[in-house]
C-alpha cells in the first residue's frame, strides 16, 4: 500500500518483518567496519555504502551534531536491609528536574520485585556502603528512593571518590537492550559506549554513534566537516513498546536534554554558510528540533525535559540529515525516522535492508538521510 492508502495515526502502519537472525546481538569486531544504507531524504533512492565512507561523502561546511551521554550502570542488584533476597531498582532520573546526575541522590526508579518495597525500606549493596531508603512507592513497580553512603556530600568524600555515580559504578549493571536476549558481558562495557561518550546519565546508548572511531574523527576534519555536541539522556523508554492501536494516544517518557550557546551558534552558522546540519541519531534530532518546538522554531541554548512525541507529520526546523540505525517494528522510533522522510521510503528501504541482510538494532549496521 501506498501512503495515500494508509492511516498514519495506526500502528499497524509502522509495521515490518524483521527475521530473528538479523538482529545484532554482539558488536562487529571493528566500530567503522558497519554497512551504511545511504537513502535520498526526498527521492528515497538507495544506495549500499559502508561507514568507513561516511567522511567522502559529506560536504566541507557540514556539521554532524553528536549526542554526548554516557550510558550508566543504571540496574542496581541488592537486598531488602534484614533479608536475603535479591531486589533491582533501575535508575530513571533525579526527582528534581534540573538536578545534575551526579549530584542527585533522590531518584525515580523502577523497583524489581515491587511486592517485596515498600515506602521506608532500605536496599542494601553487598560490598559497598550505600543504601538506598525507599520514599514513595507507586503503580507499576515505580518509586523513588533517596541514596546515602558515608562521606557524602562532603569534600573529603569527593577526593575519595565517593560520588553517587561513582558508587553506581561499583555496584550497577550495564542495562543493555533487552532485545539482545542475554545478560551484559565484558565487551559491552566498551562497545555500548560511544568513543566520545563523557556526560554520565544515560540508560541506553545513543546507538548511531557507536559506528564512529578516533580515525574517522581524524579524516572528518581533514574533509572540513565540523562536530559539535548536544546531551540528551537516552530513558528506558525508548525500549516501552507502543501499546495504543491509535499512536496519537501514546505518551513519551520524558528525556533531559542540554543544548549549549556554542552549538546554537555553530549551527547558525552552519546554515548561514550552506551547510548542512546532520544528527548523528534520533537523539540528536529530538534535542535539536525540541529545542525548536518548544521555542516557536527558534533553536534555543537551554536544559529542559523533552516528551516530545515526533512522528508524522511533523515540521522541522532544524535537522537537515540524519545518520541513524535500523529500529524496531511498531517504534516510536521508527515512527520519528518515518516523519523525518516519508513512511513509504522509510519501510521501502528497510525492506531493502532485510533483502541485503543488514544488521539490526543497537550493533547493527546504520543508514544515513540525505
Amino acid at each position: 500500500m501506498t501512503g495515500l492508502d494508509v492511516d498514519l495515526s495506526r500502528l499497524a502502519a509502522y509495521d515490518y518483518v524483521l527475521p530473528d537472525d538479523l538482529v545484532a546481538r554482539y558488536p562487529l569486531e571493528a566500530r567503522d567496519a558497519s554497512r551504511m544504507l545511504c537513502m535520498g531524504r526526498m527521492s528515497g533512492g538507495l544506495d549500499d555504502r559502508q561507514f568507513a565512507e561516511l567522511p567522502n561523502m559529506l560536504a566541507p561546511g557540514d556539521l554532524l551534531v553528536l549526542n554526548n551521554a554516557k550510558v550508566m550502570p543504571a540496574r542496581l542488584l541488592g537486598r531488602k536491609a534484614g533479608h536475603t533476597g535479591q531486589v533491582e531498582l533501575f535508575l530513571l532520573r533525579p526527582v528534581a528536574p534540573h538536578e545534575a546526575t551526579d549530584q542527585a541522590r533522590h531518584w525515580h526508579v523502577l523497583m524489581r520485585p515491587a511486592r517485596r518495597l515498600h515506602e521506608g525500606s532500605r536496599v542494601v549493596f553487598d560490598g559497598s556502603a550505600l543504601v538506598a531508603t525507599i520514599t514513595k512507592k507507586a503503580e507499576q513497580g515505580q518509586g523513588e528512593v533517596l541514596f546515602e553512603w558515608p562521606g557524602e556530600g562532603t569534600s573529603e568524600g569527593t577526593s575519595e571518590g565517593t560520588s553517587l555515580m561513582q558508587q553506581v559504578e561499583a555496584v550497577g549493571q550495564l542495562p543493555i537492550p533487552p532485545y539482545f536476549n542475554r545478560s551484559p558481558e565484558a565487551i559491552d562495557t566498551e562497545r555500548y559506549q560511544t568513543v566520545f561518550a563523557s556526560v554520565d546519565g544515560a540508560q541506553a546508548a545513543p546507538t548511531a554513534g557507536l559506528h564512529f572511531t578516533d580515525a574517522i574523527f581524524s579524516q572528518l576534519r581533514d574533509r572540513g566537516v565540523q562536530t559539535a555536541e548536544v546531551t540528551l539522556m537516552v530513558g528506558a523508554g525508548t525500549f516501552r513498546p507502543v501499546l495504543e492501536d491509535d499512536v496519537r494516544r501514546h505518551r513519551m517518557d520524558p528525556e533531559y536534554y542540554g543544548l549549549d550557546q556554542t552549538v546554537v551558534d555553530r549551527i547558525a552558522q552552519t546554515k548561514a554558510a550552506g551547510g548542512r546540519v546532520i544528527a548523528v541519531g534520533t537523539t540528536v534530532l529530538k534535542t535539536l528540533e525540541s529545542s525548536a518546538f518548544y521555542n516557536q522554531g527558534c533553536l534555543t541554548a537551554e536544559g529542559r525535559w523533552s516528551d516530545l512525541f515526533i512522528r508524522p507529520p511533523f515540521d522541522f526546523h532544524v535537522v537537515d540529515g540524519l545518520l541513524t540505525n535500523f529500529h524496531l517494528p511498531r517504534s516510536t522510533l521508527l515512527m520519528l525516522v518515518s516523519a523525518f522522510a516519508s513512511r513509504d521510503h522509510i519501510l521501502q528501504a528497510y525492506a531493502h535492508a532485510v533483502q541485503q541482510r543488514y544488521r539490526f538494532y543497537s550493533y547493527g549496521d546504520c543508514m544515513i538521510i540525505v
